[in-house]
């Protein structure tokens, strides 16, 4: 499992520092949105996905990847923002958002690594486009919770459907050959 760790921190290096430098790029004006709006926003990024993993064709020139990648940088920032709450205006810092970040991070790698532990890295032998299609159920999951005002009677929380968002976007990204050093 020392190679998952590995590989997940490579990933985890890459995602940080997109969300750094468009930190320094827009700031943090991502703050005014409502959980509901970042969900519909990953719902957007995974739909995509799984369109150009059917079609084969991108006609804006990006690609699955970077998807995946704001998909995490996504769920991240709901992380935070279900922490603290939205704000009305980029209130955050740049510090204090790369912070929050990596604790999020660091606490979505910890859960990876128990249930990974429980399930014997199943998602080594899962098809990529197996998982895009779990993200899409999580965020159906989600927006059913959120039209619940946040309320489950049996089920986990929005919180946790974005950490197991998370951990999904960065198997894909593994399998899709995305573990390697930041240049």
């Amino acid at each position: 499992m020392s190679n998952t760790v590995e590989e997940y921190n490579l990933i985890l290096a890459k995602c940080k520092d997109i969300f750094s430098k468009k930190t320094i790029d827009y700031g943090t004006a991502w703050r005014v949105m409502r959980v509901p709006s970042i969900t519909d926003q990953i719902y957007i990024k995974a739909k995509r996905i799984k369109t150009l993993e059917e079609t084969g064709e991108s006609k804006v020139g990006e690609g699955i990847i970077p998807e995946y990648m704001a998909m995490i940088n996504y769920c991240i920032m709901g992380l935070i923002q279900l922490q603290k709450g939205h704000g009305d205006e980029a209130d955050l810092e740049a510090q204090e958002a790369t912070d929050l970040y990596t604790a999020h991070f660091e606490e979505t790698r910890d859960l990876m690594l128990r249930k990974n532990h429980d399930y014997g890295e199943a998602w080594r032998d899962m098809r990529t486009k197996s998982l895009t299609d779990l993200i899409l159920m999580k965020l159906l999951r989600v927006k059913q919770i959120e039209d619940n005002s946040g309320k489950t009677l049996v089920s986990e929380g929005i919180d946790a459907n974005y950490h197991d968002i998370i951990n999904y976007s960065v198997f894909a990204l593994i399998q899709l050959g995305q573990a390697e050093p930041v240049a």
